[in-house]
């Protein structure tokens, strides 16, 4: 649970310290601290002296006592009557008894705070006081006197925006009168490249400095020292790196080191985004050669094919889009999943166990969400359908509580919120979000994880009486958890279930993705107010400052929406169908069982299996043997059931049969003098099809040794052939896929293949490949301006349409299991689709262009075997992004490739004329 970790480190890092920035308001900074005195009753028999530190800060002055029973001081600017530094001339002055570099604050109103070090609401103290502060350095009074004195008149002022300009013109000319110390770096042949002004943001604030950047490391100097003089990160260490958008403005940059974790190392404020687009490029330029950056689509694919868990995704999603435990008006979102919280067994094989994931919270309750549409409709522009937002500030720590008290008191200026108001129990904080008119929020990742310190009250924190006299102690828990372990366990598994699997999508969508905004988030009732969306609000464009900080201060506080990462449907994830699980529910879908005989399952197994074992073993795959049968680039191969030969054609015209036994050609037969671009053998091995430049298909008959038939179907060369129950699909340069329906003729008399036109796909360009789904349904169709289009076959419709490469679309295949189409290009580029959505999920590229440039592939859905253009076999993780084997072959790039069913024999042709055999070796 990083927001805890992080927690209790700073405990751990910091555990004598008493002060924190959290003692500060929001959006105050904390300048500079003092070693000094305060003397209480000055002058009188009981004047007592508490050593410590004077914390000058934007908007108060902060003195913590050495002494932990004694409480920390804090004196807010605008309720000071006067500061001064009392002259040596004046009658009775203190401070000619040894009070010399004295500071007298005489104020309305002071905050004492963390009394015997016990975290509770502040106490406050209102009437005149008057408190000495003795500095240990006499000569720092007067430009102490002088700082106070400016921030106290920018307190003074009426408008927060005069305030806010006043406080940051001193900021900027303490950040310009300094510079960050060289003698902090590492080493002493460190290069710098940068440097500049930058705030470091932890939540609810921000602690302005320098940050530098060398060939080595990225450090942030505090200009008040403040938690340490230098926090420094290793370049070499950094993971992941992340633009942010804070405070509505692109100027955050988040740091990682690790790379799954939620919290950052280091997240940094910009003054302005050049500077910010500068130190990321030094530092995404240093580790793009360590690490793969990962999009929204490729942790889809990953997803979905089961690789990383709901909880990953999420999390990953929620990074993505701006979300950061760093930032609490944008933390991570994670949805409610139960909706059962009182029964004694949680069922989570019943779909009225789970919430409807197809719903915003607000829309789960119709005569609630009936009364919302109804304002909605009666409301002036700009509509929205909630008044407050599923994730906030003070949600966040609405939940969090237990474990970040500090943090409630700082957003709710020293106070914690009323008893009844508290995270008191799971049920009823359920029951409100379906049933309160105003309560819409969704829950955070700490509910999934293993720290279940968040629900127990282990710091003995007095969070006050509920009425009838309960004291607010942990939370309650449903009926079926036997404590707070057990509660986040069955949390975790129900985060994981077939149910939530199923259906995570639908509130993906709504959450991130096409339902965020516009007409579909209407049709979805998910409709926020409009300035808590990226973009809806243009903080440059107003110029009036109170507006601005008034209105920055009602969204931070109000929360944020996250970035939208997809604007189509989100696909489904892959599910394993579980036999014993059948669901009936209106939102859910429904398992229907197969009768399987248990010797078929097993076969099944058992060839999945196999296949399987194939794929992990792939870079074990050696050259058997290899021969030269062709005059020019080979561009098709095919092999008949009984493996005993092999079919080739090439750009020399020619088709050619080599016997694997004798090692020799059997048969060259040419049916033009143009390239012949590809092959199959129809069922039964006697007729092998080959498609021609010439514009013709051409049937050989393999018994008889004769050209059988020929079909003269397209205008222009047919670039590629399918062949599917008596249907044959040609692809052409004549911008067109024909589907023929093929009833072959009797080979011992004289009669022809009769050939009938079923459809006609056109295109606007080249087609120069095809790949037809296991269940010959849908076909996908590369084109040459790099466009691959996914067809209905049974209506000849087209599905999806997507500009996938720039250029030549050279190879392109569905999964095994058809749910994905995997593309490669001439801009050495794979691209994989989500067949369903037509959604572009995953966009692999090499930093080899030239010698990676894959012309053909098989894959299984995850790992690639690819021939390139260096005559390689090359091995992709595709989830990965990268490629993980290189096997010698060709002498020039891999044009053609068969695999068997078994996936442990592979053929390929290059354009060294060469055909490689290559078996699998465990």
């Amino acid at each position: 649970m990083a927001f805890i970790r992080r927690r209790r480190l700073e405990r751990e890092l910091y555990s004598k310290e008493r002060f924190s920035l959290l003692l500060l308001n929001l959006e105050e900074y904390y300048f500079e601290q003092h070693t000094a005195n305060h003397i209480i009753n000055r002058g009188h028999k009981d004047e007592r002296k508490f050593r410590g530190s004077l914390k000058i800060c934007s908007k108060s002055i902060i003195f913590e006592p050495d002494d932990n029973i004694q409480p920390i001081i804090k004196i807010p600017l605008r309720d000071c009557i006067s500061i001064k530094a009392p002259e040596d001339n004046e009658a009775n002055n203190p401070f000619t008894r040894d009070t010399s570099g004295g500071i007298s604050v005489l104020c309305s109103q002071v905050f004492l705070i963390k009394e015997r070090n016990v975290i509770a609401p502040y106490k406050t103290i209102r009437g005149r006081t008057e408190h000495l502060f003795q500095l240990d350095v006499a000569g720092k009074v007067g430009d102490v006197v002088q700082t106070l004195h400016q921030l106290y008149r920018a307190s003074c002022l009426d408008k927060m925006g005069d305030q806010a300009a006043m406080i940051t013109a001193i900021l900027q000319s303490r950040l310009a009168r300094t510079s960050f110390d060289k003698n902090r770096f590492q080493s002493i042949s460190e290069t710098l490249h940068m440097e500049c002004k930058a705030e470091m943001v932890t939540p609810l604030v921000t602690n302005p400095g320098h940050v530098c950047v060398t060939d080595a490391n990225l450090y942030f100097q505090p200009l008040n020292g403040y938690p340490k003089p230098v926090v420094q990160i290793t370049l070499q260490n950094v993971r992941r790196i992340y633009k942010r958008r804070h405070g509505l403005m692109p100027l955050g940059l988040e740091v990682f080191c690790t790379e799954n974790d939620l919290c950052s190392d280091i997240y940094l404020k910009f003054y302005n985004y050049q500077d910010r687009d500068e130190v990321y490029f030094l530092i995404a330029t240093y580790i793009e050669n360590h690490i793969a950056e990962h999009t929204a689509e490729s942790y889809m694919l990953q997803w979905q094919r089961g690789h990383i868990s709901n909880y990953q995704y999420l999390l990953h999603l929620n990074n993505l889009a701006d979300r950061s435990c760093n930032d609490l008006s944008q933390y991570p979102v994670f949805p409610w999943i139960i909706a059962d919280y009182s029964s004694s067994v949680l069922d989570l094989t019943k779909p009225e166990t789970f919430r409807d994931l197809s719903k915003p919270v607000g829309a789960l309750n119709k005569e609630r969400l009936d009364r919302l549409l109804t304002r909605y409709q009666e409301m002036p522009e700009p509509k929205f359908m909630y008044g407050s937002h599923y994730s906030s500030p003070g949600y966040v720590l609405f939940y969090l509580v237990r474990v970040a008290p500090e943090y409630m008191l700082c957003l709710q200026n020293g106070k914690f919120d009323h008893a009844d108001r508290m995270f008191n129990s799971i049920a009823e904080t359920w029951k409100n979000c379906l049933d309160g008119a105003t309560d819409f929020k969704e829950l955070i990742p700490e509910f999934y994880e293993n720290d279940p310190s968040f629900l127990v009250n282990s710091l003995k924190l007095d969070l006050g009486k509920r009425q009838g006299g309960k004291i607010v102690e942990d939370v309650e828990l449903p009926p079926w958890a036997s404590g707070p372990d057990d509660f986040l366990q069955k949390s975790q598994e129900a985060l994981e279930s077939q149910y939530v699997s199923e259906h995570l999508h639908e509130w993906i969508d709504i959450i991130f993705g096409y339902k965020q905004k516009g007409s579909e988030a209407v049709a979805a009732h998910n409709v926020f107010h409009p300035l808590t969306y990226e973009g809806g609000v243009d903080l440059n464009s107003i110029m009036d400052p109170n507006e601005k900080v008034a209105l920055l201060t009602q969204i931070l506080e109000f929360g944020q929406t996250p970035k939208q990462l997809f604007t189509t449907p989100h696909p489904q994830r892959i599910v394993p169908r579980l036999k014993s699980l059948s669901r009936t529910s209106s939102h859910s879908v429904s398992i229907t069982e197969s009768p399987v005989s248990p010797n078929e399952e097993s076969f099944e197994d058992l060839t999945e299996e196999s296949i399987t074992l194939a794929w992990n073993n792939i870079a074990k795959l050696k050259l058997d043997e290899q021969y030269k049968i062709h005059k020019e680039a080979i561009t098709g191969i095919a092999v008949p059931c009984s493996g005993s030969s092999v079919f080739t054609t090439s750009q020399d015209s020619t088709l050619k049969m080599f016997s694997k036994e004798s090692k020799t050609i059997q048969r060259s037969v040419s049916f033009s003098n143009m390239a012949l671009s590809s092959c199959l053998i129809l069922p039964g091995d006697t007729t092998v099809i080959s498609s021609s430049w010439d514009n013709h298909i051409y049937f050989y008959s393999v018994a008889f040794g004769r050209q059988q038939d020929i079909l003269m179907g397209h205008d222009d060369a047919v670039s590629k052939i399918r062949w599917c129950d008596g249907r044959l699909y040609s692809a052409s340069w004549d911008s067109t896929v024909k589907v023929w329906h093929c009833v072959p003729g009797v080979t011992l008399s004289n009669k022809k293949h009769h050939f009938e036109l079923l459809a006609e796909l056109e295109h606007d360009v080249s087609v120069n490949t095809i790949d037809l789904n296991a269940a010959n349904t849908i076909l996908a169709s590369g084109t040459k301006d790099g466009t691959i289009s996914v067809w209905d076959v049974t209506t000849a419709t087209v599905l999806h349409q997507l500009p996938c490469h720039s250029g030549t679309v050279f190879d392109a295949a569905f999964s095994p299991d058809s749910r994905h189409l995997l593309s490669t290009g001439e801009d050495s580029c794979f691209k994989v689709i989500d067949v369903q959505t037509g959604m572009l999920i995953s966009s692999v590229t090499t930093d080899e262009p030239q010698r990676i440039t894959c012309r053909c592939f098989k894959w299984d859905g995850n790992t690639i075997l690819s021939g390139a253009q260096s005559g390689e076999l090359l091995i992709w993780d595709l989830l990965g992004g990268k490629v993980t084997e290189r096997i010698k072959g060709h002498t020039g790039a891999v044009t053609s490739m068969w695999m068997n069913e078994q996936c442990n024999s592979v053929i390929t042709g290059g354009e060294d004329k060469q055909i490689m055999f290559w078996k699998l070796q465990y």
